[in-house]
């Protein structure tokens, strides 16, 4: 016997275990995978997995009512929405969420300005801005209805341990102090569950990265006039300030400072906030007022050494984070999962054994390469930008000439940065 949950609360039913791994194995597993951490990452591996005939479990320790009560925003990429869209769960979410179709990049007090436009990437939009309960609702709705799914919430990762074709991990529900243990037993572990994974650190997985010097401050507000569908990314000495559209009458800001000036913004009443916002911000919209409550996070850089072992392998924040600039951060993440489905799914119709290093090492090659360009490029940016030196300041207003000037270089930009020059993951087809 063992416990699974269903929308939210644990419930004692019998689950039927698979074939043994091979007949020198003595032990069945329970699952073909198990996730931990059941935000927007783990829950899109999990959908993504949906017709296929892998068994899937998910553990999350926070119940849906506090995960989706998260206020945060995200920019969402077009290969993102490609993503979603080849699992069917974009048509939910589109509906939902505000698209922007002007993008205007400038360097602080420099006159001129990079536009881009849908017709560069040849889409209707350059990206969307997505509610962080807006996602997690619609990818909740759709695994509920995957008959190969799981659910252990609110439940925590108590222990795991790794055998040659097979994992344990003990979790706990987390519904009352003296509840039992119980062991999972999977052919992979995936660690879907953030910055500070447990599964990594349990598997002694190295990370390389730093604490910036700057804090990034989240708020939303409400403009007096129409935003018509566009980002702005300006870049100061203190760090880059993004303005996206997040409904018709919202706007959502992500101001970057150093931690101290960031500290004082935060200790601000609300008019003092507006002014010294209406500074940064500009008259382009007319006057503004606070929609939101403000909160702040330090931004940080993590690169896991090794995205994967034997029988466990790291997606999204638990393998990476980034700087905020550009709104990289989730998008990387939905990629892995995307790279992480086509591989498994690859896999289990050669008849291969997807928890083995062989096949996890595929997804490696694939995502770490391609996640240090881009980790790389968000902290060029930040670097070239966050400084007066003045022959960095010539180069760079020089590279906004030339964005302009040259299309193809503008076009390249546009498409690293939405995540489309790279290989992306084919999962209808599989």
């Amino acid at each position: 016997m063992t416990y699974f949950a269903a929308a939210g609360a644990f419930d004692m039913r019998p689950t039927t275990a698979v074939a043994p791994l091979s007949g020198s194995e003595e032990k069945a597993v329970d699952y073909d995978l198990v996730i931990v951490g059941g935000g927007i990452a783990g829950l899109t591996l999990a959908a993504a997995l949906k017709y296929s005939k892998l068994k899937v479990a998910i553990i999350e320790a926070q119940p849906h009512s506090e995960a989706v009560a998260k206020g945060q925003a995200y920019a969402i990429h077009q290969s993102s929405r490609r993503i979603w869209d080849s699992i069917g769960v974009w048509n939910t979410i589109e509906p939902q969420i505000q698209p922007f179709r002007r993008v205007c990049m400038s360097d602080a007090d420099f006159s001129h300005i990079v536009r881009f436009s849908p017709s560069d990437l040849r889409t209707d939009a350059l990206g969307y801005v997505a509610e962080h309960r807006v996602l997690l609702q619609a990818l909740m709705a759709f695994v509920r209805n995957c008959a190969n799914v799981e659910w252990h919430v609110p439940a925590r990762v108590i222990a795991k341990r790794d055998y040659r074709a097979y994992v344990e991990v003990d979790i706990q529900s987390l519904e009352s102090e003296a509840a039992p243990v119980h062991t999972l037993r999977t052919r992979l572990a995936v660690g879907a569950d953030g910055a500070m994974s447990q599964m990594r650190q349990q598997s002694q997985i190295q990370t390389r990265g730093k604490a910036y010097w700057q804090s990034c401050i989240v708020a939303t507000v409400r403009p007096e006039k129409f935003h018509g569908y566009t980002a702005y990314e300006r870049f100061w000495p203190s760090g880059p300030f993004a303005i996206l559209p997040i409904s018709d009458t919202l706007c959502r800001i992500v101001w970057t400072a150093p931690h101290a000036e960031a500290q004082a913004l935060l200790a601000l009443d609300d008019d003092a906030f507006v002014a010294r916002l209406m500074e940064r911000y500009g008259l382009q919209m007319g006057r503004l007022a606070l929609a939101s409550p403000r909160f702040a996070f330090p931004a940080r850089f993590m690169h896991a050494c090794n995205y994967v072992r034997s029988r466990l392998a790291l997606v999204g924040d638990a393998a990476h984070t980034c700087h905020p600039v550009g709104g990289q951060g989730l998008n990387l993440g939905i990629r892995d999962v995307g790279a992480l489905a086509h591989v498994l799914l690859a896999a289990q119709r050669k008849g291969e054994d997807i928890g083995s290093l062989k096949v996890l090492k595929r997804y490696e090659r694939w995502r770490r390469w391609e996640n240090m360009l881009s980790l790389g490029f968000t902290d060029l940016l930040n670097r070239l930008f966050s400084n007066q030196f003045l022959p960095l300041v010539l180069f760079r207003r020089m590279g906004f000439i030339a964005l302009s000037l040259i299309p193809p270089l503008k076009i390249a930009v546009l498409r690293f940065m939405a995540g489309l020059s790279g290989k992306m993951p084919l999962l209808r087809e599989l």
